[in-house]
């Protein structure tokens, strides 16, 4: 089947722009494909390994000490799966959202042995909904360890402490922008000017694609960016496009299905 390009309601042909880290784009891309819909990838996040893994490594082998273990991202379970041989099954994995649960599952947790835990609600998967359904008084004064990027949210962690639990927190892997190479600003140009409908899985990939329009096309890019159509799955990325000055935001539930149903509807 050849591709299909989505329309608006003048009948303008739309593509759709993935910008999730390439490891992470593959699912997504080749379902939209099975479809027919005309798919771009666009990463806006360039996932880089640790340059010293030593610490992870020796964190990552006392896993049972631990009575929660909390993954920010399946980029955390991917990063960190590298170096765990089993996953003891007295030790609760929690999860922050649908790609997470997912990426768990693939590693092997999918809940039929050691307990796996994420939030419930699919409009707001996030730290705040996770709290919502973490068994806090269990666990003052347990150990508590959350894998992340080198940077992030420290929301989380503050509030477990605040509960009276012992948090730890580790660097599985570093976020980065893309370098724009001569490649990327052809077709960043490209993009920007074919009427595209970009999903935006994070609030820091807003912030790289506004940098990387200014310094591939200026502010007349920014102007047209700024008025493109983008799909997000959280209100905090909601909020943050609107905060930034994207006019057209539509947000949709988590996991790469809601996303599917939401570029499908798009007209």
């Amino acid at each position: 089947m050849p591709p299909v390009a989505l329309t608006d309601s003048g009948g303008v042909g739309r593509r759709v722009v993935i910008t999730r880290p390439r490891a992470q784009a593959d699912a997504l891309v080749t379902r939209l494909t099975e479809l027919g819909v005309e798919v771009h990838r666009f990463p806006l996040l360039e996932i880089q390994p640790l340059a010293d893994t030593a610490h992870l490594r020796s964190t990552l082998s006392h896993l049972s000490e631990y009575a929660l273990v909390a993954f920010v991202s399946p980029n955390a379970i991917d990063a960190a799966f590298e170096h765990i041989d089993q996953w003891p099954n007295q030790v609760i994995a929690a999860v922050v959202g649908e790609g997470s649960r997912l990426a768990l599952a693939r590693h092997g947790l999918n809940g039929s042995g050691a307990r796996v835990v994420s939030p419930i609600d699919p409009q707001r998967t996030d730290s705040e909904t996770l709290l919502e359904v973490l068994d806090l008084p269990a666990l003052q004064g347990r150990r508590v360890l959350i894998i992340r990027a080198e940077t992030g949210r420290e929301l989380l962690a503050d509030r477990l402490r605040a509960a009276g639990v012992e948090v730890e927190q580790i660097a599985a892997y570093r976020r980065g922008m893309p370098e724009l190479d001569t490649a990327l600003d052809a077709q960043l140009n490209q993009l920007i000017t074919a009427d595209a409908c970009w999903v935006i899985t994070s609030s820091e990939a807003l912030r790289h694609l506004l940098e990387m329009v200014q310094r591939a096309c200026g502010q007349a890019g920014i102007q047209q960016i700024l008025n493109t159509q983008l799909l997000v799955p959280h209100p905090r990325i909601a909020e943050s496009a609107q905060t930034l000055g994207f006019t057209h935001v539509t947000q949709t539930s988590s996991g790469d299905e809601a996303l599917v149903a939401a570029i499908q509807s798009v007209t």
